[in-house]
């Protein structure tokens, strides 16, 4: 069993920057893909980046690809999410997630937790 909990998100103006981080219990943190995804309002929930075992590869959608960028401490148990250059269809729910497998990263099938959400609004 894996806890997530995300903090880091607030409202920001477009253009500007945020930290999402993501602290999962129990110590086998290691071993498990992590990923953020992301749900508007009205929209369903997709993926964002996500980051394999050993935090060697790293994968991203193309909207966000060039600003957000995934990794993980795993000796914190935290995976973090920097995202600059924010835009107003940035703004959503953003999830955690962690998964068993570093295969499939962009599929919300291969995740078995997942964390509450944190709220992220960009102003124009």
């Amino acid at each position: 069993q894996v806890q997530l909990v995300e903090s880091g998100g607030g409202l920001v103006q477009a253009g500007g920057s945020l930290r999402l981080s993501c602290a999962a219990s129990g110590r086998t943190f290691s071993s498990y893909a992590m990923a953020w995804f992301r749900q508007a309002p009205g929209k369903e929930r997709e993926f964002a980046a996500a980051i394999n075992r050993s935090g060697i590869r790293t994968v991203y959608a193309d909207p966000v690809k060039g600003r957000f960028t995934i990794s993980r401490d795993n000796a914190k148990n935290t995976v973090y999410l920097q995202m600059i250059s924010l835009k107003p269809e940035d703004t959503a729910v953003y999830y955690c997630a962690a998964g068993p497998t570093d295969l499939a990263l962009t599929r919300q099938g291969s995740y078995a937790y997942w964390g509450q959400g944190t709220q992220v609004a960009v102003s124009s």
